[in-house]
């Protein structure tokens, strides 16, 4: 089986991540790139082999295309992810799925009746440390959760995107809207949801652009920097912080606190998780680094979706779970905005 595949967006993402990944996966025969930036989408049709469409549409409107990869900007997702699920085609969005709960809700929407799989490229659920950590708390080997603290944070954007420069659009509230929040938060609420079968219902949240500054110098309009406590359905409580602003090294770790003893994940280099009991004993997990900006290593994603269409599974990341975590991170914001809890 050959699979033909598609890509909106010719950023980072679509050259660090996406590309590389369906070039090495056994099932993908061919890759057409499309970017409104001519010159970027031929870039990565030489590196990669592909070739270049002229417009959306006749990505859109091609039969042999059967996957599209929308790794367009924010503030286009909802429109071409939608399209092409109602185009016939399967979608792996980046995240975040939308801007906004109704647009989201739009993409969902076209999921159901094209009956096409969409998968949300919320990675973190696919790291062979979060998927044992999630058997670890299943288990209950460490009892029931009590609390939980999760932090993301790296020097920022401008230093990964695709212009490496304060102009990017990370930074320009009409696209990225959501700050850091958007583009490293909403991975770490997946997380907890993921990790913990559960959703989060509460927040409280403080907020600032602390230290990023656009093209012209002034101050960002979305934060670059927030902390948050958070409540669960089922009565768990915690701590997450999302910045752009840890200048020395990132920081993408999650510590869960149970009745028997802790659970590390991420927060030493060496081992990917530490567990320690109650009665102090350490049992340590060797299993695979994270990705970092420094460090690209498969994500796992991009073969997961493949596994998904070939083989008519339901992909690990839904559409209503990316959903989920969009009202969570807009909660966060509104939180952040009005010196309130908010339920979500």
């Amino acid at each position: 089986m050959s699979i033909k595949v598609g890509i909106i967006g010719c950023g980072s993402i679509a050259k660090l991540r996406h590309a590389p990944e369906y070039k090495a996966n056994p099932y993908v025969d061919k890759i057409v790139f499309f970017d409104r930036n001519l010159e970027r989408a031929e870039e990565l049709a030489h590196m990669f082999g592909g070739s270049v469409a002229n417009s959306v549409e006749e990505l859109l409107t091609d039969p042999t295309i059967e996957i599209i990869s929308d790794c367009s900007s924010n503030e286009f997702h909802h429109i071409f992810s939608a399209k092409a699920l109602q185009s016939g085609k399967h979608v792996l969005c980046e995240k975040p799925i939308s801007l906004t709960i109704e647009h989201a809700t739009e993409v969902v929407e076209a999921q159901k009746k094209s009956g096409k799989k969409l998968m949300v490229d919320h990675n973190q659920r696919f790291t062979r440390a979060h998927q044992k950590a999630k058997e670890i708390i299943e288990n209950e080997e460490l009892g029931k959760v009590l609390t939980f603290r999760t932090t993301f944070g790296h020097a920022g954007p401008e230093h990964w995107g695709v212009n490496k420069t304060n102009s990017t659009w990370f930074f320009k509230k009409n696209r990225s809207a959501l700050g850091v929040a958007g583009d490293l938060g909403i991975h770490k609420i997946d997380l907890v949801h993921y990790l913990l079968g559960d959703e989060i219902e509460q927040v409280s949240a403080f907020q600032g652009a602390l230290d990023k500054v656009d093209e012209h110098g002034d101050p960002i309009k979305v934060s670059d920097n927030i902390v948050c406590s958070l409540k669960t359905k089922r009565g768990r409580i915690g701590t997450a912080s999302f910045s752009w602003t840890y200048y020395g090294e990132e920081d993408n770790s999650t510590i869960i606190y149970c009745e028997r003893g802790i659970l590390k994940i991420y927060h030493r280099d060496e081992y990917q998780i530490e567990v320690i009991t109650k009665e102090g004993e350490r049992v340590n997990y060797q299993l695979e680094s994270i990705q970092t900006n420094d460090n690209q290593t498969n994500s796992g994603v991009i073969d997961a979706f493949i596994e998904c269409v070939r083989l008519d599974k339901n992909p690990l990341v839904s559409g209503d779970d990316a959903l989920s975590s969009l009202k969570v991170i807009l909660g966060i914001l509104e939180a952040a905005e009005t010196s309130r809890v908010v339920t979500i």
